[in-house]
């Protein structure tokens, strides 16, 4: 709407009022601070590591390590380095050796003080089965410790002969050879795992079914050097002194028999043999040619039967044998 001017005479039009608005009153809330996170990062993988922070396994397969052979390795490394990786796990704030000790070895005697290695996270069990199939694959056991590292696979694991067979990618009958060192004497055992003797030897002593006779032949191998031809000779001779002798099953020949033998040869002046077997006897008469054979026929029956045994003879003869 609007008013007029008096003294004018304009219309003047009325300013709206416009009202003030109430204040809002804007509640204010805490604010909660929240804590930023950080992801944990992934711990980092050594890939080289002090000698010191390094332990051996003392369920390692291989325990000979040739003198010769760690000095010549120290001498490689210490021109060359250590070319390849030991295998580690983490164990008790340091690291075991899975494979590689005999590295690990030289290394020391090379006077290294940080070696290069491959971390692996593995059990006990499987720690021992890596050990014994990098050994194998590398030639580095004898093979007594082959048989043990095979033994003590089969027992950690409940493992049968053709399941190790499979696992180390070897033929069961050559598990079951090994395992059958074993069964030597620990003399010759011994011998086996100084390399004093071989394992044609091992297997002549094996051939011998007695431990009396293998006790034998280790302690001739440990007096002389012996081939594995001349081992098996030697085995083959105890093995027949070793048989039982069998007892003779046949009863002893009446002693009539022998007197019918003896008058048989005076009568026809000629070789005369009664045998039993069995149960059923037979007469062997010798003669030369036809010629005397003829002489015999005439001797046995132009002049009638030969005399018989007299049963008197007979009995009395009996009585001598009770």
């Amino acid at each position: 709407m609007g008013h007029i001017n008096a003294a004018t005479g304009e219309i003047i039009e009325d300013t709206p009022r416009v009202e003030t608005p109430a204040p809002v009153v804007v509640e204010e809330k805490p604010v909660e601070v929240v804590p930023v996170v950080e992801e944990p990062q992934e711990e980092k993988v050594p890939e080289e590591l002090p000698l010191e922070m390094i332990e051996p396994n003392l369920d390692q397969p291989r325990i000979n390590f040739k003198k010769e052979e760690l000095e010549e390795l120290s001498a490689s490394i210490k021109k060359d380095g250590l070319l390849q990786p030991i295998l580690v796990r983490p164990k008790g704030g340091k690291y075991e050796i899975i494979a590689g000790e005999r590295r690990y070895r030289a290394s020391k005697l090379a006077g290294l003080e940080k070696v290069p290695v491959r971390v692996k996270i593995v059990d006990d069990e499987e720690t021992l089965e890596l050990a014994l199939i990098e050994n194998i694959q590398r030639s580095d056991l004898n093979p007594i410790e082959e048989a043990y590292g095979y033994k003590r696979l089969m027992e950690k694991k409940n493992l049968t002969q053709s399941e190790v067979a499979q696992m180390v990618s070897k033929g069961r009958s050559t598990i079951a050879n090994a395992l059958r060192l074993l069964d030597l004497p620990e003399d010759a055992q011994k011998l086996l795992y100084e390399e004093k003797i071989t394992a044609g030897h091992a297997r002549a002593i094996l051939s011998i079914p007695t431990a009396e006779g293998r006790a034998k032949l280790t302690q001739k191998l440990i007096d002389s050097k012996m081939s594995v031809r001349e081992a098996e000779s030697f085995a083959r001779l105890l093995t027949m002194n070793a048989q039982p002798k069998k007892e003779s099953s046949r009863e002893p020949m009446p002693k009539s028999y022998k007197k019918v033998a003896r008058t048989l040869r005076d009568r026809l002046e000629t070789g005369v043999k009664i045998k039993s077997s069995q149960g059923r006897n037979r007469i062997e008469i010798e003669f030369k040619d036809e010629e005397d054979l003829q002489r015999l026929f005439a001797a046995m029956f132009a002049q009638g039967k030969p005399a018989a045994v007299q049963p008197a003879e007979a009995a009395s003869e009996s009585d001598e044998q009770e």
